[in-house]
């Protein structure tokens, strides 16, 4: 299935010819006639895409909307576009947090190519949150005395270390590394190493 590019624009025959292009392209699009349009119909967050909008309103338009996107709880990057009168629109925009602005008429390649940064990025974002959001919860599973072994494990300390730390016996504490190395769902130490950092759990006073 082709990539969804949702198109905000107030103006029927502006968002009609962004729709052709964009279909023309190879891209599925959802039209919306208004920025409170598509807060109130948010698209699915873990689908890639992206949103262009056409700025024809006031300066704080850009903080406005991404700082209510990010409220809703959209990651979606957002592509700007406006008439050369409003370059000033499009500073904001980029200030604000939008991944491209262009003004119109825009260069077809050159936009497209930006659509394409955009989703890839999009795409990139979800798979990491996605990878998150599973390790975190594998890491939940761990219980309170695996966990303190993964943390040990993770600053590479020796199971002579760890079990000194933990006052046991080298014995136990390599059936909890097993355990940990199970539930994480890893095969070696320098994957749970990595994981640790991914998650950021190897900052000074992060355990």
């Amino acid at each position: 299935m082709s990539d969804l590019v949702y198109v905000v624009d107030s103006d029927a025959a502006s968002q009609s010819g962004i729709d052709d292009l964009l279909r023309a392209s190879g891209y599925r699009t959802k039209a919306y006639g208004s920025a409170d349009e598509i807060l109130q119909q948010m698209p699915e967050r873990e689908s890639a895409g992206c949103i262009v909008i056409d700025v024809q309103c006031r300066d704080n338009a850009a903080p406005d909307l991404f700082d209510r996107l990010s409220k809703a709880g959209s990651n979606l990057p957002v592509i700007f576009l406006a008439g050369h009168s409003d370059v000033r629109a499009g500073v904001r925009a980029i200030q604000a947090g939008a991944e491209d602005f262009f003004t119109k008429p825009v260069q077809r390649e050159e936009f497209i190519r930006a659509i394409d940064r955009a989703i890839a990025r999009h795409r990139l974002t979800n798979e990491q949150d996605c990878w998150g959001r599973k390790a975190m919860a594998r890491l939940h599973l761990l219980t309170r005395r695996e966990r303190q072994v993964f943390d040990l494990v993770v600053r590479a300390k020796m199971n002579k270390q760890v079990a000194f730390e933990l006052g046991t016996t080298e014995r136990t504490v390599k059936a909890h590394r097993h355990n940990v190395m199970e539930k994480m769902q890893l095969r070696s130490v320098v994957e749970l190493v990595s994981c640790a950092e991914r998650l950021g759990l190897l900052r000074p006073g992060i355990s």
